[in-house]
């Protein structure tokens, strides 16, 4: 048996997971520049587009002079142009884990995540901490050094963004999710970069038992020290949701609160992930709309998002018009996964979860 009941349903959430993180991530990729796409410019962006609420992929450009600048990959990112994802790194470091725990198993080393990274991704699809890291272990560094030498970039949110498959595998079982995603982490993170990845990892375990997304959040909150500030930010986020504010005056109050961070640090993206959460109450769609409708680093939280809440509604409960267009393919800079079925990964995932469980 598995912690979350039948092997139909384990699948269906697993391959939800994985539906919803390409699916998030393709949403926010055409607005990922958060120092220019504001939350207020991505709204006013829907609303000339007529748009708001946002109900599928993003609109393309009325005219390619709107004022409007997209990201330059948007061609194959928004509403009626898409035919399978565009490679994201979001994207890359999931199929990256997977392939870590199918060679080294659950008991891998920090060393061997730095060994694949070297094997399997090129440097240039690397940025921030992982490109740090990548050039300190290409040049004979060894963990927990890679983390820190002249790495200016320790607690922003790549580390989270590579932490799902740690979840995914560890369905029901959020210490193990972040005892794993940490192992990986601390090869281009510290503080709050570590946290962040040991948080997401719980959380999506915790989404395959939880019976609210709230309840899902206090769990992963259990992993991470209560007195970090990443805690009492997505405590603090937690706390506004409470007092019936809206979903525009909670992230008012986190931006203040979290000013001069910058767009892509863990923290202020993790108030953004947690408000889509409780504001998107476990509807898949308005949960990943209100995410990437949040700003800063759009195809993050919105991939983030989109896994979380594919595993709590499962595949067969995503809205068609997310992951249809999705083809069942995956582009990727992995070695080897280039245009994988997303359903065979989904396959590859629920095997380890069962050799984990069992």
């Amino acid at each position: 048996m598995t912690p979350v009941g039948t092997e139909p349903e384990l699948a269906d959430r697993i391959l939800g997971g994985w539906l919803g993180r390409i699916a998030g991530n393709m949403l926010g990729k055409p607005v990922e520049q958060g120092d220019l796409w504001t939350r207020e410019r991505i709204d006013r962006y829907l609303r000339q587009a007529s748009a708001l609420p946002l109900t599928d992929y993003l609109p393309e450009p009325a005219t390619e002079t709107d004022g409007f600048e997209l990201r330059p990959e948007w061609r194959q990112c928004v509403r009626g142009r898409i035919h399978g994802s565009c490679r994201d790194d979001d994207v890359d470091y999931a199929i990256l884990g997977l392939d870590l725990l199918e060679t080294h198993g659950f008991g891998f080393s920090t060393e061997q995540v730095g060994d694949l990274w070297l094997l399997r991704l090129p440097y240039l699809q690397t940025f921030t901490a992982e490109r740090v890291a990548y050039r300190n272990l290409a040049n004979g560094l060894k963990p927990p050094v890679t983390a820190t030498y002249d790495n200016p970039y320790q607690e922003w949110i790549g580390a989270l963004i590579r932490a799902d498959v740690y979840g995914w595998t560890s369905p029901g079982l959020p210490h193990q999710a972040a005892a794993l995603a940490r192992r990986d982490a601390v090869l281009s993170h510290t503080g709050n970069g570590v946290y962040g990845a040991m948080w997401a990892a719980a959380l999506i375990s915790a989404a395959f038992t939880a019976p609210t997304v709230r309840q899902a959040l206090d769990t992963a909150l259990t992993v991470i020290p209560a007195s970090s500030r990443l805690a009492r930010t997505v405590r603090r986020v937690i706390s506004l949701h409470e007092t019936r504010l809206s979903w525009e005056e909670t992230l008012d109050t986190a931006t203040g609160e979290t000013t001069g961070l910058g767009w892509i640090h863990t923290v202020p993206n993790a108030a953004v992930l947690t408000a889509g959460l409780l504001y998107g109450d476990g509807d898949f769609t308005r949960t990943i709309a209100l995410t990437v409708r949040g700003g800063l680093d759009t195809d993050s939280n919105g991939a983030t998002a989109g896994s979380v809440a594919g595993v709590l509604t499962g595949a067969r409960a995503i809205p068609g018009q997310w992951k249809d267009p999705l083809e069942d393919t995956v582009r990727s800079a992995v070695f080897g996964f280039d245009c994988v079925s997303i359903d065979e990964l989904a396959d590859r995932t629920l095997r380890l979860a069962h050799t984990e469980s069992r």
